[in-house]
C-alpha cells in the first residue's frame, strides 16, 4: 500500500514529513501497522493530525470479517481495501488546500472533526438534503483512499466532507465521544421521546450509555436499562436510568410489563448488536410502540413479523449515523450535560492496535481509544498530556 507525498507548496505543508504511521486493513482479520506516504491534498481539502481515534463496535465486526462489510453470497464487498480504518476520529487542521479555509470555515491549527459520511453531494439523498443516506454511501475508514480513516498519524478530509470546530475547553476524552454521541442523538430523537413515556434501551455499550444520557435529558416517565454487565448498569443509573435489568437474573419482560400495567414499554431502543436484543423488544413493546433499530448486527436476525403488523402495529424505524447532530453533541459537551467519564475505559498508541482491538472486542472495556504520539496542545479530562 502507498499513499503519494503532501504537494509541495501546500498552504502550511509539513515538507519535512515524507511518511506517517497507520493501522491498514487488507481484509478481514488481515490488518497491518504500516509506515505510508502522507496523503495529498488538494483544492477545498483539509490534511489533519489526529489527536485520537476511538474504535467502533463496528470496526471490530468489519475486523472479524461480518457479511455486511465484505459481502458473500453474491454480494460485493463495501468495504474497498487496502483502508485505514477509523471513523470516530479528531485532530488539528496542518495544512489547507486551495479555497478550504473558505471552504470549511476552519483555520490551521484549529481542532476539527468530521462527520462519518463522505457525501458525494450529487445523489437524490444528498441533493434533498438527506446526506447521511447517501447512495454512494462512503464512509470514513472503509474505502480506500476516497474515505481513508483516522487510525494513523494523519488524514485528508476530501472537499464534500462535513467538518465541525471544536471549541477549546472539551477534553480529549469528550471531543473523542462526539462522533458515537451524535449517532446516539440521531437515535433518541428517532424514539421522539414524551414525558409520560416508559422508554427501555437495551444494551449498555458504549453508544447505549449516551443514549441513556441524552434520553433522561427528555425527561420520560421511566427510563430502564438492560444490559448484562453490572459495572455497565451501574453506569447507566449513574447516568440517568430509573431501572436497570440484568436478564441473566431477572425477567425483563415481567419487570416492564409491570412498569407498565401490563401493556409494554412505549419506545424500545436496540442496540444490543445481538438477535435476542430484537426478540426481546418486539414482545417488550406495547401496541402502536416505537421501537428504534440501531445495532450492526454480525449476522442476520429472525424475528416473527407479523408482531410488527397483525398483532402490535409497530412504528419501527431505523437510525443510521448522526445527520445534524454534530453540533448539538459539540454543545451538549460543552455544558456539561454529557459526559465521556466512565465510558472512555483505555487509550494505546497506534503500535499497540491489536491489544487496543482485543480490549475493544471484550466486555473488560467501553470505549477504547487509538491515539498517535500525544501532543503537547492536546488536554484530557485530568489536564495536558
Amino acid at each position: 500500500m502507498s499513499y503519494q507525498k503532501l504537494q509541495p507548496g501546500t498552504s502550511g505543508a509539513i515538507s519535512q514529513l515524507a511518511s506517517m504511521q497507520a493501522v491498514v486493513c487488507h481484509g478481514p482479520k488481515d490488518y497491518r501497522l504500516e509506515t505510508v506516504d502522507m496523503p495529498v491534498i488538494g483544492a477545498n481539502e483539509l490534511l489533519i493530525s489526529i489527536a485520537a481515534c476511538g474504535i467502533c463496535a463496528s470496526d471490530c465486526k468489519c475486523h472479524s470479517g461480518a457479511k455486511m462489510f465484505w459481502g458473500g453470497d453474491g454480494q460485493p464487498s463495501w468495504v474497498k481495501a487496502p483502508v485505514i480504518p477509523g471513523h470516530e476520529f479528531f485532530g488539528y487542521v496542518e495544512a489547507l488546500g486551495e479555497g478550504a479555509a473558505e471552504h470549511f470555515g476552519v483555520e490551521k491549527g484549529d481542532r476539527v472533526i468530521a462527520e462519518q459520511i463522505v457525501p458525494c453531494g450529487k445523489c437524490r439523498f444528498c441533493t434533498s438534503g438527506k446526506y447521511w443516506m447517501c447512495e454512494v454511501h462512503n464512509i470514513f475508514g472503509f474505502q480506500r483512499i476516497v474515505a481513508d480513516g483516522g487510525m494513523a498519524d494523519y488524514m485528508r478530509l476530501p472537499p464534500t466532507a462535513r467538518v465541525h470546530r471544536i471549541p477549546d475547553g472539551i477534553p480529549l476524552e469528550d471531543a473523542a465521544i462526539i462522533e458515537p454521541l451524535s449517532c446516539a442523538i440521531h437515535t433518541v430523537n428517532r424514539g421522539d421521546i414524551q414525558l409520560d413515556d416508559v422508554v427501555v434501551i437495551a444494551g449498555a455499550g458504549p453508544l447505549g450509555l449516551l443514549m441513556v444520557q441524552v434520553a433522561a435529558l427528555k425527561t420520560p416517565k421511566k427510563l430502564v436499562v438492560i444490559d448484562l454487565v453490572p459495572e455497565r448498569l451501574a453506569l447507566a443509573k449513574q447516568y440517568g436510568a430509573d431501572v436497570v435489568i440484568n436478564p441473566k437474573t431477572e425477567n425483563a419482560d415481567a419487570i416492564v410489563k409491570g412498569l407498565t400495567e401490563g401493556y409494554g414499554c412505549d419506545v424500545y431502543i436496540e442496540t444490543t448488536g445481538a438477535p435476542v436484543g430484537v426478540t426481546q423488544g418486539l414482545e417488550m413493546i406495547r401496541k402502536l410502540g416505537r421501537f428504534v433499530e440501531f445495532s450492526v448486527f454480525g449476522s442476520e436476525t429472525s424475528a416473527d413479523w407479523s408482531i410488527i403488523g397483525d398483532r402490535k402495529e409497530l412504528d419501527v424505524r431505523g437510525a443510521h449515523l448522526g445527520p445534524y447532530c454534530y453540533p448539538v453533541a459539540i454543545d451538549l459537551l460543552a455544558r456539561g450535560l454529557v459526559t465521556s467519564k466512565g465510558i472512555v475505559t483505555h487509550d494505546f498508541p497506534l503500535t499497540e492496535w491489536e491489544r487496543a482491538f482485543a480490549l475493544a472486542n471484550s466486555l473488560d472495556s467501553i470505549k477504547v481509544l487509538l491515539r498517535p504520539q500525544p501532543r503537547s496542545r492536546e488536554t484530557t479530562s485530568q489536564g495536558t498530556t
